[in-house]
């Protein structure tokens, strides 16, 4: 067996949109080197350094790999690893589902060109692919972990990778999480900001909902720094499987996380709720989001590229919320609401 990577050359707007979707049609693995991240990350650390004119050096692309295991019989495994990940009414239809395991490599490229090009609508995705290569199987342990390190999320929190020591950065809390199938590490501006505001905000005890929990990263978050009551919900289940494994790999086993939308919530008395998703979906549940949440709850909501800002803001006040916080990383948003 050998490892197909497919190059994506794309826009930092529409990475996070790409990733998801290579995630769903079921790759292996996907490592993505955003020069944003970097420069972002020296010009904001004072314990970060680069030597002059390395930024240029890193351009302006966001650099998507995405590997997929290729059989020997010239096939790739395609689709989700899990039989109930099939949604007519989720986020699958977007994309595409696959009905079949496996695709002829070369078919498995025009595939993820099709889902570029239906991203591509919505979003500008740059060059979009760039190549396919194959990786040796005896490679591919250790050949895509380069991309990825340790690094702080919050004041008390860090994400570590599992090959890595964990001992290597200090933190009140660490939370061991590997890239995988379901989107969401960390790296993004738009979790990261969600991390950061969770961990200003969120009292002790708090019951919390992670509304679309990906990989439950924020999920585990809350729960490091005390929430009482915490639950999460996806509407793609292959997301919900690796939620729940990585929430046991950190002690979080007790997270309650199941497949649904906001209706499907368990509760309506919330005292957070955390919801990291994309504009169009945020503006479309606020009106719902009040009835969710306690007297007093807090409403946690990024993805939301600034552009539609507006949108999402004029959606927040008809909902009768009030905006106590607003934070921006590059062209994201992030607002902290109040019920009133």
């Amino acid at each position: 067996m050998r490892w197909a990577e497919i190059t994506i050359r794309t826009t930092e707007e529409a990475s996070e949109a790409i990733s998801e979707m290579l995630a769903q049609v079921g790759c292996d693995g996907i490592a993505v080197t955003d020069p944003f991240e970097f420069k972002n990350t020296v010009e904001n650390d004072p314990l970060s350094y680069a030597d002059d004119g390395i930024y240029n050096s890193y351009g302006t692309d966001v650099i998507i790999r995405a590997y997929f295991a290729e059989l020997d019989d010239g096939f790739v495994r395609m689709g989700a690893k899990n039989e109930e990940f099939f949604n007519p009414e989720g986020i699958g239809t977007i994309y595409g589902n696959i009905s079949g395991k496996t695709m002829k490599t070369e078919d498995a490229v025009e595939f993820v060109k099709a889902r570029l090009a239906d991203i591509g609508q919505y979003l500008p995705v740059g060059t979009g692919f760039d190549g396919l290569k194959y990786v040796k199987d005896e490679d591919w342990a250790n050949n895509w972990k380069k991309y990825y390190k340790e690094f702080k999320i919050s004041d008390r929190v860090a994400i570590c990778p599992s090959w890595l020591d964990p001992d290597s950065i200090e933190a009140e809390h660490k939370i061991i999480l590997d890239p995988g199938s379901a989107f969401g590490t960390g790296t993004h501006e738009t979790t990261s900001m969600c991390a950061k505001l969770i961990d200003k905000y969120m009292n002790k005890d708090a019951s919390v909902l992670d509304l679309g929990t990906g990989s439950g990263i924020l999920a585990i978050i809350a729960k490091k720094l005390g929430s009482g009551i915490t639950e999460a919900i996806d509407i793609d289940k292959l997301a919900v499987d690796v939620a729940m494994e990585n929430c046991t790999a950190n002690g979080c086993g007790d997270i309650e996380c199941h497949t649904g939308e906001l209706k499907d919530a368990n509760r309506n008395d919330y005292d957070l709720i955390v919801a990291n998703i994309i504009a169009d979906i945020i503006a479309s549940i606020a009106g719902d989001i009040p009835a969710r949440l306690a007297q007093g709850g807090l409403f946690i909501c990024s993805g939301i590229i600034n552009t539609k800002k507006d949108r999402v803001e004029k959606a927040i006040a008809e909902a009768g919320m009030e905006i106590i916080e607003t934070r921006t990383d590059n062209d994201w948003m992030a607002y902290v609401c109040q019920r009133k």
